[in-house]
C-alpha cells in the first residue's frame, strides 16, 4: 500500500498479487507502477525494426500515451516490413475502447490473438463463427482460444481447429501469455499456422499444469517430444 503521498522518484516496478482457486482460476490485484508512464520516448526503434513480430497488450489503451507508444511501434515495424501483433486482453478493456480497437485492428494489426469472450465482446455477437468471420474480414491472421475447445486458427481464407492439450489445471495465471508465446516462437521460426497452434497449445497447458506463470518443462523439448520440430 503505497499510500496516498505522491512517491519520489519514478514510480516502482507494476506487480500483481494473484489469488488461486482449487478450480485453478485466479484473481488478481493489480499495481500497475511505471507501466502507467509508457509513452513513445520509450519506444526503441531500431529494436521493433529488427523484430518479426511486435506484440501489444490490449492493456495498454487505458494510458493515453500508451496508445501513441503502440501507433509509433506499429509505423516502425510495418516501414521494416515487420508484422504487428495484439491480444485483445479482457472484455472489459473492449467495451471501454471498441471504436479505437475496431480502427486498429483495421489500419494496424497483422495478427490478432483473442478468447473466445474477447472476440464475442469486440463484435457485439453471440455467434462465435460469425465474430471470427468478421475478424478475419479485418485482420490478416487471426488466433481464437476456446478454452478446453481448443482454438481456431484463420488466415488467407484458411482455417485450422487445433485441439486443447489434455492437462490438470492447477492455475490459470500465464496462460494467454504461454500460448500466445508459443504461436509466435513457431511463427517467427518459419513453422506453419498450424503447427504454431499446437505449439501454443502445449505452452499453455505446461503452464497451467502448475503453480506460477512461468514454464518448468523445457517447451522445446515437449515441441519435440510431440513431433512438431
Amino acid at each position: 500500500n503505497y499510500g496516498t503521498a505522491p512517491l519520489a522518484g519514478p514510480p516502482p516496478t507494476a506487480r500483481s498479487m494473484i489469488f488461486v482457486t482449487p478450480d485453478g482460476e485466479r484473481s488478481m490485484n493489480t499495481y500497475l507502477g511505471a507501466c502507467v508512464e509508457l509513452g513513445p520516448e520509450d519506444v526503441d526503434a531500431d529494436i521493433v525494426a529488427a523484430s518479426k513480430v511486435t506484440y501489444f497488450e490490449g492493456y495498454l489503451w487505458d494510458p493515453p500515451r500508451a496508445k501513441d507508444a503502440f501507433r509509433l511501434a506499429a509505423e516502425i515495424a510495418h516501414a521494416n516490413g515487420q508484422r504487428v501483433s495484439i491480444t485483445l486482453s479482457d472484455p472489459f478493456c473492449i467495451e471501454r475502447h471498441r471504436t479505437a480497437f475496431a480502427k486498429m485492428l483495421k489500419e494496424d494489426v497483422d495478427l490478432l490473438f483473442a478468447n473466445r469472450a474477447e472476440i464475442l465482446s469486440m463484435y457485439g455477437s453471440d455467434d462465435f463463427d460469425a465474430a471470427l468471420a468478421r475478424a478475419a474480414g479485418e485482420v490478416d491472421t487471426i488466433v481464437a482460444t476456446d478454452s478446453s475447445n481448443g482454438a481456431h486458427i484463420i488466415s488467407g481464407g484458411d482455417r485450422w481447429h487445433v485441439p486443447a492439450v489434455p492437462t490438470n489445471i492447477v492455475d490459470a495465471t500465464g496462460a494467454g501469455d504461454l500460448f500466445a508465446g508459443g504461436f509466435l516462437w513457431g511463427l517467427t521460426n518459419g513453422y506453419e499456422l498450424e503447427t504454431c497452434g499446437k505449439m501454443a497449445n502445449i505452452a499453455g497447458s505446461e503452464v497451467i499444469s502448475h503453480i506460477g506463470a512461468r514454464p518448468e518443462a523445457d517447451l522445446k523439448s515437449l515441441f519435440q517430444k510431440a513431433g512438431l520440430i
